[in-house]
């Protein structure tokens, strides 16, 4: 008993001494473990466990960046707490979106005397807390704020706009029309605006976008090197930016290199604007460019514009043609390695040697899409998408074969029926791929084509072979794609007209279906995923092989697919949810979408699940299934269904979901409210993330 009890003993001892300690890591590995901790909880829990942790927590490295975004856990103790023990150490602090904390908070950004950079969109402050905060900032050197209704720059003091004039980056979101601080930055070299101002007042009144044109300090902007605008729909939107217009119109800066303009719809062009651009063809080399499509329609603007080293040219809706497109965009084929981003949604004639007399149904010039592809071969970034390509029978010329050689590509989106084999014929049904031999035995219901459920089936079958299985297997580090019907369109858009002129429906789009939607299984670093308008979704088999392998998957939106009496692919949905680990966005927009217990459990499994948007017309939810929902997914923030209950439902329902969620979570944004989503904003976005982060 001895001898075991000594064996014992001593291979206790051994396994002690063959365990990893932690704390034994080298401080190098220990800071890059603690960088993906949230500051807060660095500062006010790790740190108090042990001393090595005390000395890593605080060290400048993680100290100096401080990322409150998203952070829904953060109240106003926490932050007062945080700018108490790490405030001289923060030189970034971004706090956008934190709606939920009381203006008061920000007083207590006042303790970080270093900081540099400060994001406080989407957080409500008064010019008087706006102006006595500044004044202590004498090193701020890019802000960005909202301009909310009762601004008044009157009632900043001579200290603050003493650190405005600073400032060399600005990003001002606009929900009145006013200049903001813009003149008070008299040392701007980024300037970005966003225009969010409603037509009307919530009394009704009409809003007027008139401004005092002495306000704009038109010497100020003589340093601007990047000018960026982005407006929602209204007119009042349209009123204001032309008064920023004209501003820059007078004087326009020479060492402007990005001019950025997003106008949803109709933007018509004035006598100021066309000054500007003609002064900017004349004056200006250009880097980055972003118009409405009314100013370059019918126009020879781009034949005299001037271009650097451009990295962002976005054309959306223009009726650019692809002769248009070589000569003046790539001059010829020129070498253009420099070009990382380009938007071409909504060119119907882009790819087609001319714009006249060209009928949706034709085919492409595969070499106006190979020589850009060849002079832009580093893009990262390509739109294609609410337009017709269709590819010609010739053999190596199909759009997703030349596609296939940018090897650089991060974002993709691509209309539904460019995707298609030219061969495939639309007509005929779907060919079964094993078919029942006829016995004597039990009869075979003949019905809806079955498709495997695992990848490692779909080998057997000629799905491979497709021009878009190509495709998705040479493009094996794009982390955004979406593949949209050129008709489809959202039934809650954004920053789109609510009434546009669509495209008709597409016959080579009728071919589309499961295993295509298979395919894009193989895009194992996928983050973000947009399907819209595929008609021929019989099983939804392929959504199922997308969530075994896209581990990384964090925003998925699907839209109309399959019939649209029915929601044939709710069964698949719900097998990929339960491997979806990493989801954080899902939006749904499917008539007849039924909300139900089995969809909800399915959903819990999502557990990094914050925001989730279903909007279906003749839709029905339980209720009870979304409370359970909402109570084992603790991260979900936004809750918005748009579905066809009746108003007291919405209502119950709303404030059971507050009443229960406002003791943990009281930013929670919950159902029935305005819906904030925009279904192409993941890829209009990205684009120009980190060209625009302020």
């Amino acid at each position: 008993m001895s001898r075991c009890g000594e064996e014992v003993v001593s291979e206790e001892s051994e396994e002690e001494s063959n365990g990893v300690n932690l704390m034994e890591f080298s401080d190098e590995i220990l800071l890059h473990i603690l960088s993906y901790v949230p500051c807060t909880d660095l500062v006010l829990n790790v740190r108090r466990t042990c001393r090595k942790l005390a000395t890593l927590c605080l060290d400048k490295s993680l100290t100096h960046t401080v990322l409150l975004q998203k952070d829904y856990k953060v109240n106003k103790d926490k932050v007062k707490q945080l700018m108490r023990d790490i405030g001289k150490e923060i030189y970034q602090l971004n706090m956008a979106g934190c709606y939920w904390l009381p203006s008061s908070t920000i007083d207590h950004v006042m303790r970080c005397k270093n900081l540099v950079k400060l994001n406080l969109s989407g957080c409500p402050v008064s010019s008087l807390r706006l102006s006595k905060m500044l004044s202590s900032l004498q090193h701020l050197r890019s802000l960005a704020i909202d301009v909310n209704p009762g601004f008044n720059a009157s009632k900043l003091s001579s200290e603050c706009k003493a650190t405005l004039s600073r400032v060399s980056e600005l990003k001002q979101t606009l929900y009145t029309p006013s200049y903001g601080v813009v003149p008070c930055c008299t040392s701007l070299e980024k300037l970005l605006l966003y225009f969010e101002i409603l037509d009307r007042s919530r009394e009704g009144f009409m809003l007027s976008g008139q401004l005092m044109v002495g306000e704009s300090n038109v010497p100020h902007y003589q340093n601007l090197r990047i000018f960026y605008a982005r407006l929602a729909p209204g007119y009042v939107n349209q009123e204001v930016v032309r008064l920023y217009l004209a501003v820059l119109s007078d004087r326009t800066p020479e060492n402007l290199h990005a001019f950025l303009i997003s106008a949803p719809g109709s933007f018509a062009e004035t006598g100021a604007t066309k000054n500007l651009l003609d002064s900017m063809a004349r004056n200006v080399r250009l880097d980055a460019l972003q118009l409405p499509k009314s100013w370059i329609n019918g126009s020879g603007l781009l034949q005299h514009l001037k271009f650097n080293n451009p990295f962002y040219f976005s054309f959306s809706r223009c009726t650019l043609s692809g002769g248009h497109l070589i000569q003046r965009v790539i001059n010829g084929g020129k070498d253009l390695k420099s070009l990382t981003s380009l938007n071409l949604s909504g060119c119907v004639h882009c790819l087609a040697p001319e714009s006249l007399f060209r009928k949706a149904e034709d085919d492409i010039d595969s070499s106006i899409l190979e020589s850009l592809v060849v002079s832009c071969c580093n893009l990262r970034h390509l739109n294609l998408s609410a337009a017709h390509h269709h590819s010609s029978e010739s053999l190596g010329n199909h759009l997703c074969q030349l596609l296939s050689r940018l090897k650089h590509l991060l974002s993709l989106a691509l209309p539904v029926c460019s995707i298609t084999d030219v061969g495939a014929s639309v007509e005929k049904p779907p060919s079964t791929p094993n078919l029942v031999p006829q016995t004597f035995g039990r009869k075979v219901r003949i019905g809806v084509q079955t498709y495997p459920r695992n990848l490692g089936d779909q080998t057997n079958q000629k799905i491979e072979s497709s021009v878009f299985w190509a495709l998705m297997g040479s493009l094996r580090f794009l982390e955004t794609l979406e593949i949209i019907g050129s008709s489809f369109s959202s039934a809650m858009p954004r920053n789109e007209p609510a009434i546009r002129n669509s495209l008709p429906p597409c016959v080579r789009a009728q071919s589309v279906g499961d295993s295509e939607v298979a395919a894009i299984s193989q895009l194992t670093y996928l983050q973000s995923l947009t399907l819209a308008q595929l008609p021929n979704i019989l099983t939804g088999s392929g959504l199922v092989n997308i969530g075994l392998q896209c581990q990384h998957l964090r925003t998925l939106s699907l839209a109309n697919l399959g019939m649209m009496g029915k929601v044939v692919y709710m069964s698949a949905l719900m097998d990929m949810l339960k491997h979806c680990k990493c989801l954080r966005d899902l939006r749904l927009e499917q008539p007849y979408f039924c909300a139900g217990a089995q969809f909800f459990q399915a959903l819990s499994h999502c557990s990094a699940l914050q925001r989730l948007c279903i909007v279906s017309r003749s839709g029905t939810l339980q209720s009870d299934a979304v409370m359970s929902f909402m109570a084992s997914c603790l991260e979900v923030i936004m809750c918005h269904m748009f579905m066809g209950e009746s108003l007291t439902v919405c209502k119950n329902l709303q404030q059971s979901i507050v009443r229960r969620k406002c003791q943990s979570l009281v930013m929670l944004s919950s159902a029935a409210c305005i819906a904030t989503w925009d279904f192409h904003a993941c890829f209009q976005q990205l684009d120009l993330q980190p060209f625009l982060s302020v």
